[in-house]
Parts: C-alpha cells; structure tokens; sequence
C-alpha cells in the first residue's frame, strides 16, 4: 500500500465495483418488477376475455359461450389455468386443472383485479390473477381467477440477469483498464522526474531536464535550485581550502628556505618538521576537498581522459628510465566523482608504479557490477604481505615505511573510501605490485 499507483486504482476500483454492483441490483429489480407487471397484464387479457364468454345458462348455472382463446387452458397441467368460483366453492374451471382447484382465498378484487403468488397443482408456483364479478342473474358475485407458470418470469429475470452481469463484467473490465492506462498516463511525470534524478545522481545531467505538469513544476524547481546551492557551496569551500592552503603554506615556505640557509641542527629540526606539516596540511586539506565533492551530486569524470593525460605527463617526468606505459582503459566507462580527485587517486598510484617498475607499467579499468575497478600493475621488486598492510595502517606512510617506494597511498585509500569505495595492493601478473581502486561508476 505504499504505492501510490496502487492507491489510486484500488480506491477507484472499490468505487468502480461498488457503483456497478448497486446499479445491476437496481437493474434487475427494476426489469423483474416490469416482466411480473407484463406478465400481469397478460393474465388480465385472459381474465377479461374469461369473463366476456361467460354467462348464465338455460338452467341457471353459469357457462362460457365459446372458448376463452388459449390452447394451453386445454392442455392438462399445463401451467395455465382459470377458474370461476362462488361462495361455495369452484364452479367452473379449465381442462387443463384436471381435477384440482386453485387455491382461494385473499380479499375481494372488487374494482381491479389482485395479482399474487399461490402454489398450483403439484406444488407448482403460480402467478395467479382474480377478480370478483357481478354477472347479470347471478345473486352474489362471482370470482373470476387466472394463473399462469411463475417459472415463465424467473427464466426471462434469469436470462437478463445474465446478460446484465456479462455486460456490467465487461463494463467493469473496460473502466478498470482505462483506469490503469490513466494512472500510468497520470504517473508519467514522476517517473520522468525520477529518471532525471538518476541522471543526476549517476553524473549523466547537472540538473533536472525537460518540461513538467505544472502540478510538479514547483518539485523540480526545488531540486534544481538545492543542486545550485550545493554546487555553490562546494564552489566556496573549495576557494576557502585553496586561500589556507596558500595562507599556510607561504609561512612554511619561509621558515623552509630560512632553516636551509641558516644549517645547524636547528635548523634541521625546523625544516624537518615543516615538511611534516606541509604534508600534513596537503593531506587533510585533500581530504575535507574531497569529502565536500562526495556529497555533491552531478559530478562525472571520463576515465580514458585522465588516464592518458596521466600516461603523457609520467612519460615526461620518467623519459630518462625508457618506461612503457600502457593504458588499457575502454572508451565510456566514467568515475561518479570529481576529475580532481581521480586524478589524484590514479595519479599516486601510477607515479609509484613508475618508481618501482623496471620496464613495463599498465593502467587498466573495467566495469565490474556496478562499480568501476582500476588497477596499476608494474613489474618492479613488489611487496610482502606485511609491507603491504604497512602502506594502509594507521600513522604510517609508504614512503616512511619501505624508503623511496612513493608517497600519498594512503590519502588514496581515505578519497576512495569517501567515495564509497576502496583501495588495495596485490601481487601483480607482471611479477611487480599490483594496486586496485574499486570506486562507484557513473552510467
């Protein structure tokens, strides 16, 4: 009951069957009342004719001059009978009554004939129809009655009824499907709204596209204005970390070349510890850079890009050790983040590869459920298991733990995992290091 969709096609749906189920009831009360009024005027077309044909004899007692009209009257137990009766008793009575009587009783019909409902010859439902009669030389009245089968008017309610339900059935069909064909219709702008906003999240659009109902204009407005103000927010703090980073590191700089010029052990000191800091300000500068990129949504970067750009300003900076860089990255596949922070990423990974490698270096990707794995694989010396946990632990810096083996891996592993995502090393199949960045893709 969470969908809306579902929400509105059971309500109407309720409403639908509802709706067709008190007008088939009326209906059909409706058609049964006007086939019995049919079927009464019937009887009273026989009854007027019964008493038209009937007069009193030569000898006194009641005859009918001719025949009332209707072959089933002959016909024994047929379903339609008449019968005259006095205070007495019947009278005169059709053939097809053989010899039972119908039932009597119930108030005089003096103006108009009462129509009800009796049992007949072998328990038989009847529809019967009387009146009482004063005929010319009779004393007292005489009641004329006829009656005919009530099974005549269940079979035609029955067959209306059937009719009725088949067609109130395909009635109902037919709403219910123009229902949910309106409610898809209906919804279609959600989920137009829902695919922008994947386009959104996945980097593939900066903002919501296209024309909507102006029901939902509004949301859409909202969404884009909140995804500008996050854009600007990130835009402020990005210029504010780039204003310390230089506040910073310009003092750093001074007291860096002052402990230079000066030499001595203090001045070792003070330039040891502000190339400490320096680090330290580029790490955590790096880190509250990217945590503000990961949280704005939009953002896509092409992965061949940055790699070959990576390949080209390597090969510059390795042109003396003859290198082979390779780059084994198929065009379309995309990084769900800034280019920055995968240039980043990538680019310590390839820089230490190159250190370490002794001919070859290869820069792969690939899309792997969902995520996008690279790796950077070298055929250098590469590291034991304990070496390699030593790279990703805690206080500890590759560069401090294994000297001269690169720098930054483990603000690689911190931008990943802000990301979401993950960094490890592994033995190569070119006999060196392998490293892997597992980070989210981008559609």
């Amino acid at each position: 009951m969470n969908s809306l969709a579902l929400r509105l096609v059971l309500g109407a749906a309720c409403w639908i069957v509802a709706a067709l189920l008190a007008g088939g009831l009326a209906l059909s009360a409706i058609v049964q009342d006007d086939v019995e009024r049919g079927f009464d005027a019937r009887l009273d077309v026989l009854l007027q004719g019964l008493v038209a044909v009937a007069e009193r004899g030569r000898d006194g007692a009641l005859v009918l001059a001719r025949g009332v009209g209707e072959p089933r009257f002959e016909r024994p137990l047929s379903g339609w009978y008449w019968q005259v009766s006095d205070a007495g008793g019947p009278i005169l009575r059709s053939r097809s009554l053989w010899d039972e009587a119908l039932a009597g009783g119930g108030p005089p019909a003096v103006a108009e004939a009462a129509a009800r409902d009796v049992a007949g010859p072998d328990g038989e439902r009847l529809r019967l129809l009387e009146r009482d009669i004063a005929l010319p030389g009779f004393a007292e009245r005489l009641r004329f009655a006829v009656a005919g089968p009530r099974a005549e008017i269940e079979a035609t309610v029955r067959a209306f009824n059937r009719t009725l339900a088949w067609s109130l059935g395909a009635l109902g069909g037919g709403l219910l499907l123009a229902l949910l064909i309106q409610v898809r219709f209906g919804l279609q702008p959600l989920r137009r709204v829902r695919q922008a906003i994947a386009a959104v999240r996945t980097g593939r659009a900066q903002r919501l596209e296209g024309r909507f109902p102006t029901e939902i204009a509004p949301l859409s407005d909202e969404i884009n204005a909140l995804l500008a103000h996050n854009a600007q927010v990130l835009e402020r703090a990005r210029t504010q970390a780039g204003n310390l980073a230089h506040a910073l590191k310009t003092p750093l700089s001074v007291l860096t070349n002052e402990a230079a010029a000066a030499g001595g052990p203090l001045a070792e000191t003070v330039a040891r510890q502000a190339a400490v800091m320096r680090g330290q300000i580029d790490h955590h500068l790096a880190r509250a850079r990217t945590a503000a990129a990961g949280s704005v949504l939009g953002a896509r970067t092409e992965v061949a890009e940055v790699a070959q750009d990576l390949r080209r300003t390597l090969a510059r900076i390795h042109a003396d050790r003859g290198l082979a860089l390779e780059v084994r990255v198929p065009p379309g596949l995309a990084f769900r983040g800034e280019r920055q922070d995968l240039e980043e990423m990538l680019g310590n990974l390839a820089d230490n590869a190159c250190k370490w490698a002794r001919t070859h270096v290869v820069v792969a990707a690939a899309a792997e459920a969902g995520s996008l794995v690279l790796t950077v694989d070298d055929d250098g010396p590469g590291l034991s298991e304990s070496q390699r946990e030593a790279v990703f632990g805690r206080g500890k810096r590759l560069d401090e733990s294994v000297p001269g083996s690169g720098h930054g891996l483990a603000i690689v592993r911190e931008i990943a995992e802000l990301y979401g995502g993950s960094a490890t090393l592994g033995a190569s199949p070119l006999g060196g290091l392998r490293a892997t960045l597992a980070l989210p893709a981008a559609a």
